[in-house]
């Protein structure tokens, strides 16, 4: 039998370029250079690394090629002014002068734009895209045009808007990449503009740059796919000015595992670097300090997880009962929670998952169940916590060694006037512990009660310390789940420890020191149990 030929997809990513534009973003040097590595191991073809010129730390990036062993190291930058010749230009130039493989103009393809933003004539704006991409043709690089608002100018103005894509084309550009830049467009006048714009240009030298101003970049970009286009551009994790462009971490598994695409594409990730995706996606959000998504779809922690008895249910006799995917294809992981709603499936499975032993026979598991409903009823969220669920399966089956126990501990604030004469605020915590007979005292100060009580808890626990050196505490998240005077509080700690492993501890209380306490305690628990400490 003979197989049928794929065609090639490009996938393109602008996440150093207008991923920097999203709010909050700011990338050094070194962040750029890191992510460009990681993007070409994935398998990206042409990673844009910003615009020479415009400012000084992209200058110095473009200053000298980063070693990509895969991906085309891409400049972005405006086609030559109004007015001025291509060799007279000096954004032009700082273009040709950038160490790139390949460039990436920008012009608009709106003859709205063009008139009250750019106020020049049509024809001039045509002759800006012809010289530029024949200057750097002529330089030897690899050329594509961004034609910003085409297909807002395209339902404006259709015969100028695929002037100005036709006339890069003509000009020697290698693609000509349409751009949903208001992100207004829908999925179904995607496919009609492309299909049309294919007619004209090969769509084998046709892109698409969509943002996602309608929550459609993705559904857009398969939509430009499926009419011909062969170039996607997009970032990691969906950064972008306002909300977003298409999000590669979407786009590739639904490319690499989905039939539709699968049969008829290949593209530059294979199935190994695709199981890294989740890793990716984690390592941007770290870099950039940024809170994870947990409901993004194939990255997401949330991606795989099932809640309802019902479900759990028929998950655990077949996954694909509730999921489209094999979350180990992406490098995500399956997870049924631990909640309220949950049944005896629940357990077994969430058990199964931390290696915790049990016998099914035995009793304590209906207990660990009753005593699950009647936590969680009381404000524990043992969904968003696995480090104290796990604490609490172990404890009810008998199974977490007692390492050590806090015998007093006492918080204190302070407001006081410093040796500079400024009122500041301080917090005082003293905790008291006993490792095996032996009585420890510890003293600590913090910018708040619960971390001087963390520093504190953590500065002496005898023996135990050694296990503990490398735990950090990330994350603090306090939710107040009833009103008045007597409210409930409940506390989430996110941990860290030295090896890079996440986990979550939860505690509830009306006293929002001893909520705090509970969690930190179950924090350095689990870190003990997860690394093996001796009773």
């Amino acid at each position: 039998m003979n197989s049928v030929k794929k065609e090639r997809l490009y996938l393109f990513d602008t996440t150093l370029r207008d991923g920097a534009q999203t709010n909050g973003v700011d990338f050094t040097l070194a962040d750029k250079q890191v992510i460009a590595a990681m993007l070409d191991d994935l398998g990206i073809d042409y990673v844009e690394g910003g615009y020479p010129g415009a400012n000084p730390l992209d200058s110095e990036f473009f200053a000298t090629r980063p070693k990509l062993n895969h991906a085309r190291f891409t400049a972005f930058g405006m086609t030559r002014r109004a007015g001025r010749s291509a060799s007279n230009d000096p954004g032009v130039a700082g273009l040709l002068e950038a160490k790139a493989d390949a460039i990436c103009f920008v012009a608009k393809a709106s003859a709205y734009q063009v008139r009250v933003a750019l106020e020049t004539t049509k024809e001039e704006n045509l002759a800006s895209i012809r010289d530029s991409v024949a200057a750097a043709k002529a330089a030897g690089r690899e050329v594509m045009l961004d034609c910003e608002h085409f297909f807002d100018g395209y339902k404006e103005d259709p015969s100028f808007a695929l002037a100005c894509a036709k006339a890069a084309y003509e000009a020697g550009a290698r693609w000509v990449v349409l751009c949903d830049t208001n992100g207004g467009t829908m999925p179904n006048e995607i496919e009609t503009i492309v299909t049309e714009v294919t007619k004209h240009i090969p769509g084998d030298h046709v892109g698409i740059h969509a943002h996602n101003d309608t929550e459609q970049a993705v559904a857009n970009s398969l939509a430009a796919v499926r009419a011909g286009a062969r170039q996607i551009q997009g970032t990691l994790n969906g950064l972008g000015e306002r909300c977003g462009n298409a999000n590669l971490c979407s786009l590739i598994p639904t490319l690499k595992l989905k039939k539709e695409f699968s049969d008829a594409f290949e593209i530059g990730v294979t199935a190994e670097k695709l199981a890294t995706l989740v890793k990716v996606s984690r390592t941007l959000d770290d870099m950039l300090n940024r809170v994870p998504n947990r409901h993004a779809p194939y990255v997401g922690e949330s991606a795989f997880v099932t809640k309802t008895g019902i479900h759990a249910s028929a998950v655990l006799k077949d996954p694909q009962t509730y999921e489209h995917v094999l979350p180990e294809l992406v490098g995500n992981h399956r997870k049924v929670l631990v909640s309220d709603q949950a049944g005896r499936s629940n357990v077994i499975a969430e058990l199964d998952r931390a290696g915790i032993p049990y016998e099914k026979s035995d009793p304590k598991l209906t207990r660990l169940v009753e005593e699950l409903k009647a936590r969680e009823a009381a404000g524990y969220a043992y969904e968003s916590a696995n480090a104290s669920f796990e604490l609490l399966a172990r404890r009810t089956l008998g199974k977490v060694p007692h390492y050590f126990e806090v015998e007093q501990f006492d918080v204190n604030v302070e407001q006081r006037y410093n040796a500079l004469g400024e009122r500041v605020t301080v917090a005082l915590a003293v905790v008291k512990v006993d490792v095996a007979g032996e009585h420890l005292i510890s003293a600590a100060e913090g910018n708040g009660p619960v971390n001087a009580l963390d520093v504190a808890l953590r500065k002496d626990l005898g023996k135990y310390q050694k296990y503990i050196e490398g735990l950090t505490l990330i994350d603090y998240r306090v939710r107040i789940l009833n009103g008045g005077t007597g409210a409930v509080t409940r506390v989430l700690i996110e941990s860290e420890d030295e090896n890079g492993g996440r986990w979550t501890t939860v505690g509830v209380s009306p006293n929002i020191i001893d909520a705090s306490f509970q969690a930190l305690m179950d924090s350095v628990i689990y870190k003990l149990v997860k690394s093996g400490a001796p009773a």
